[in-house]
């Protein structure tokens, strides 16, 4: 029996993966190749940011806790509750309620006020921790990103792309929840 050639593609009929094929028998089958590849995406980009921050120097904080600090940490300037839930598109805010108070325990963020909101700041003990941890992004993803050679304009196509297609899926929740 001859050794097939990996070169030579499969012919299977298996058909776009995805992990729901009875979701794939629909009028558009590749949106569940979009959806198998999110849930991959997603999990890898969860493991790498808590692994990164591991290495960055703070193991022990989530995705969300992990996400929050690098967004109050943009643009250094105080954040509110709201616009962290508003921004990281977050329905429960007393999640980001509890994820701001684990950062704040570390010295990573300071919480004030402004007028009745609840404002949170980068501390300078945060911002040193998101600059090493993007010294490793830059080191091992971005430098691995570029050496793929896609083109950086294709990159930022397909994030409009996502982010117009969360606003479908945001519509469609609320659609369902009305059902």
């Amino acid at each position: 029996m001859a050794a097939r050639n990996d070169a030579e593609p499969l012919k299977t009929g298996v058909g776009p993966v995805v992990s729901s094929a009875h979701l794939a028998r629909s009028s558009l089958p590749a949106l569940s190749e979009v959806e198998f590849a999110l849930t991959m995406a997603n999990n890898a980009f969860h493991r790498w940011m808590v692994r990164c921050m591991t290495a960055a120097g703070l193991p022990g904080l989530s995705p969300l806790e992990i996400l929050i600090v690098h967004l109050v940490n943009h643009r250094e300037r105080p954040k509110s509750l709201a616009d962290i839930c508003l921004v990281l598109n977050i329905e429960d805010t007393h999640l980001a309620n509890y994820a701001i108070k684990k950062l704040a325990s570390h010295g990573l963020v300071k919480t004030g006020r402004k007028g009745k909101e609840k404002t949170v700041e980068i501390t300078e003990a945060g911002t040193a921790l998101c600059t090493r941890y993007g010294e490793i992004r830059e080191a091992l993803v971005v430098r691995a990103a570029r050496q793929m050679g896609h083109d950086p304009a294709d990159i930022s196509r397909m994030a409009a792309l996502l982010r117009t297609l969360s606003g479908a899926y945001d519509q469609a929740a609320r659609a369902a929840a009305a059902l």
